[in-house]
């Protein structure tokens, strides 16, 4: 594939907003976790979530902010952050050549429960006219396209908690095409709203324990019982490398490999031996020329929910060797919670920070490793580690999976 590099982040998470304090939040091992403040939860079933603290006025006007719903207004500002941190635009970059490829899951959630409170309660006169724009999932990367002047491709991919992750394969696949030659890239989601927490707590798919939000979310531990839902934006600059190159542009990582595969087995179950998820991180080693042995570590999907886990587990054993203890691996939703269809991109982000730091991210509250399991689990802490090549996985509702090779810049 073209030669990629990634050379600018925006993280906007729960446990941080910006490249610096978000990698100094995952190093100290940090949770995003804790009551739901965005609106009076006291009555649902599950309480806690993982939020945002920004200021949307700090990023938008308010005439802007009239006409968005809230996960555009994370893109926007992860976008900001990684076009910034990247400085294409102040290198001269024609924006006719610059494409954006943003993702989510749910879109406009907020813009859709409080039109049908208005619906219900005031009737449909008073529904206002900029519902649907505002709803629209592509909202938010055609106003990203707007506001930057970027003249490329305008994509956006929705494939539930996948999504994030699919982006960068469309940038990818676009990059190496020639229809762009720097790409804005990422994922939004904005789920924390009554509905959408209630909706996830009657599937049983989100943990109950309100009482104690930082140690609810336990992914690969024996005593896992859900994900806590997250709100954020991942979103990255990705270009070739011989235009990052000539500018002088810093390289986080090289984008090397990718793969995908679907499930065909059940809209919200996971595959139970994992073959979907296997079969996107073999396309994803195929696509880079590489063995397994070449992967020092993989940032898993791992949610916490029984059966992703166990699912999950066997697709790394089936990829990575019996019992799967060749690779090491992490997820760290239990520090952001799960972020949906942002999700992928976050953790991308993560993995491209890795050969930064040369530290393996921990998994929160991993306390009693599932023993079926069998893996080399990072727990509780970072690792120091000095890794060539990583994967992100993503696997998502629907049966989608994708899985992302990233490999260490070369030294110049």
């Amino acid at each position: 594939m073209t030669g990629i590099a990634i050379t600018g982040v925006g993280p906007v998470t729960p446990i941080g907003v910006g490249s610096v304090e978000f990698q100094e939040a995952w190093v100290a091992g940090r949770s995003g976790i804790a009551q739901i403040t965005r609106f009076d939860a006291s009555d649902l079933a599950v309480t806690i979530a993982g939020e945002v603290d920004i200021d949307p006025t700090d990023w938008l006007s308010r005439r802007d902010l009239a006409t968005v719903d809230r996960f555009t207004v994370l893109a926007f500002a992860a976008a900001s952050l990684a076009i910034e941190d990247s400085g294409f635009l102040r290198s001269g970059q024609d924006t006719d050549r610059v494409g954006v490829f943003l993702a989510t899951g749910g879109a406009g959630l907020s813009t859709w429960e409080e039109t049908t409170e208005t619906l219900w309660t005031k009737g449909p006169q008073h529904i206002g006219p900029r519902v649907i724009p505002k709803s629209m999932a592509n909202n938010a990367a055609a106003f990203m396209s707007m506001k930057f002047g970027l003249r490329g491709p305008s994509v956006t991919t929705v494939s539930a908690c996948a999504s994030g992750s699919d982006a960068i394969v469309a940038a990818a696949h676009s990059l190496g095409a020639g229809e762009c030659d720097v790409a804005v890239v990422g994922g939004a989601e904005a789920p924390v709203t009554p509905a959408t927490v209630s909706g996830f707590a009657q599937m049983r798919a989100l943990s109950r324990r309100n009482d104690s939000p930082v140690q609810a979310c336990r992914p690969f531990d024996v005593d896992r019982d859900g994900f806590v839902i997250g709100e954020g934006a991942g979103v990255m600059v990705l270009e070739r490398e011989d235009i990052a190159a000539a500018r002088g542009a810093r390289v986080y990582a090289r984008l090397i490999g990718h793969g995908r595969a679907s499930d065909a087995y059940h809209v919200t179950a996971p595959h139970p031996e994992g073959g979907g998820a296997a079969l996107a991180m073999r396309r994803a080693l195929a696509s880079a020329n590489l063995q397994p042995t070449d992967v020092d570590y993989v940032n898993a999907h791992g949610t916490g929910t029984v059966l992703n886990d166990s699912s999950e587990a066997q697709a790394l054993h089936q990829v990575f060797g019996a019992g799967g203890a060749r690779v090491t691996v992490s997820s760290t939703k239990g520090h952001t919670g799960h972020l949906i269809g942002a999700a992928g991109a976050v953790e991308a982000i993560v993995c491209a920070q890795v050969f930064d730091v040369d530290l393996l991210p921990s998994t929160a509250n991993l306390t009693h490793p599932d023993p079926a399991f069998n893996l080399d689990l990072v727990a509780l802490h970072a690792r120091p580690a000095h890794p060539q090549t990583v994967m992100s996985t993503s696997n998502a509702f629907g049966g989608h999976n994708v899985a992302v090779l990233l490999g260490r810049p070369e030294v110049a």
